[in-house]
Order: structure tokens, then C-alpha cells, then sequence
């Protein structure tokens, strides 16, 4: 295990270091450092999935069943197929947008970086300015996807859906509430990641810190476009 370790810290800093030929002890230790934050994002993920998991069965196996209409006494089927709002395409593509530009500030922090280990600069060193932009337009573009989601609920209601209408509104609101919750963990962490910039941290913290968020930026995306298909295909 400790070889295939030093294996993988050095071939992530020759990647980070390209046309280098032997890695310094700076990009060995900054690929150590962003191999332990991926872990940690790994293992976070990993519960985020089976939350969502979760909940699909719950949509699915509520889907087929009856209830009990206490007025008559009888079984009967609750399950009112709810019609997509058409906003949610036009979120959607915001939120598509906003993965292309976290990405733009993750390869953007890990050239400052890779910089950074080549010439040994202090950790004290100030920001490129180049990276700030992409990181404040993903941090619009959430919000904006935010914002897009409560005039998605406000439409919702004024159809009559609300929460406790259906079961099948009370799970919209639930999937895409969730959702809403997790993305908004990834909104603070765009934050956290712009003031260290704006603090002047090192190259290789903040790579870190936006490497690790455009991660978590590219599954929430993916998560939402799971949400939109399953609830068009299973309702």
C-alpha cells in the first residue's frame, strides 16, 4: 500500500508539474494534500448518494401504493402525476453553465499552483487574478439557481401543488429541496474558496479548496440532472 501511495503522489505532481523531471517536495506534498481532500469528498459523496438513493425507492415503491381514504373506508389511489414546471429547463442550463465555469477556476488554480511548486514561492504570495472571475460567476450562477428554484415552488403553488397536496408533490418538494440544501454547502464552499484568495493563502490551499468544490460542483450537477429525468420518467 505505501508504494502504490508514493506512486500516486508523484504522479499527480508530475502531472501538475509538467516537463518536470523530478518532482520537488513542494508538488509532493501539495499531491498528497489534494489526494487526502478527494478521500474526504469521496466519502461525503458516497452518503450524499445513498440519501438520494433512499428516496428514490421511497418515490417508487409510494408510487404503487394505495391509501386509505378515511371518508369511505376504502383503498384508494392518491398518486397525482404532477406536470413539470417548464422553468426547471432553464434552471438546468444555468446550473450546466455553472459546472463549466468551476471547472475553468479549477484548472486555473492548479496552473497557480503547479506554478507555485516549481518556483517556491511563499505562502503569502497574492492571488491571480485570473481565477477570482470564474469563482464569483459560478457563485452568481448558484444563487441565481437557487433563486430559480424558489420562483419554481411559488409557481407550483399558485397551481395548487403544494406539499401536503399529493405524494407526489410532497417528493418534489422533498428531491429537489434536498437538493437545494446540498448545492448550498457547495455555494459557502465557493465562498470559503474565494476569501482564501482574497486572504492571500497559499497557491496550493486554495487549489485544494477549488479543486475539491468543482468536484462536489460537477456531482451536484449530475445529482439535479438525475432528479429532473427521474421525476419526468417515473411519474
Amino acid at each position: 500500500m505505501a508504494s502504490i501511495t508514493t506512486a500516486a503522489s508523484v504522479d499527480t505532481a508530475q502531472v501538475l508539474l509538467a516537463g518536470k523531471e523530478r518532482p520537488s517536495p513542494e508538488s509532493l506534498e501539495f499531491a498528497a494534500r489534494l489526494r487526502r481532500a478527494r478521500l474526504g469528498l469521496i466519502v461525503a459523496i458516497t452518503a450524499v448518494v445513498m440519501i438520494f438513493v433512499s428516496y428514490s425507492s421511497a418515490y417508487v415503491v409510494r408510487k404503487g401504493l394505495p391509501s386509505l381514504d378515511p371518508r369511505t373506508g376504502t383503498l384508494v389511489h392518491d398518486w397525482l402525476p404532477l406536470q413539470l414546471p417548464n422553468f426547471l429547463l432553464i434552471n438546468t442550463l444555468v446550473l450546466l453553465i455553472s459546472t463549466v465555469t468551476i471547472e475553468l477556476a479549477r484548472r486555473q488554480s492548479a496552473r497557480e499552483a503547479a506554478a507555485a511548486t516549481r518556483v517556491a514561492v511563499p505562502s503569502s504570495s497574492p492571488a491571480h487574478a485570473d481565477g477570482m472571475p470564474w469563482l464569483a460567476l459560478t457563485t452568481i450562477l448558484g444563487v441565481s439557481f437557487l433563486a430559480g428554484q424558489w420562483l419554481v415552488w411559488l409557481e407550483l403553488a399558485a397551481s395548487g401543488f403544494y406539499v401536503s397536496t399529493s405524494p407526489s408533490s410532497s417528493f418534489f418538494y422533498l428531491l429537489t429541496g434536498m437538493h437545494g440544501i446540498h448545492l448550498l454547502g457547495g455555494i459557502l464552499a465557493l465562498l470559503a474558496a474565494g476569501a482564501a484568495s482574497l486572504l492571500r493563502k497559499s497557491a496550493e490551499s486554495r487549489a485544494v479548496m477549488v479543486d475539491v468544490t468543482a468536484w462536489y460542483w460537477h456531482f451536484m450537477t449530475f445529482l439535479w440532472v438525475y432528479i429532473l429525468c427521474f421525476l419526468e420518467f417515473a411519474r
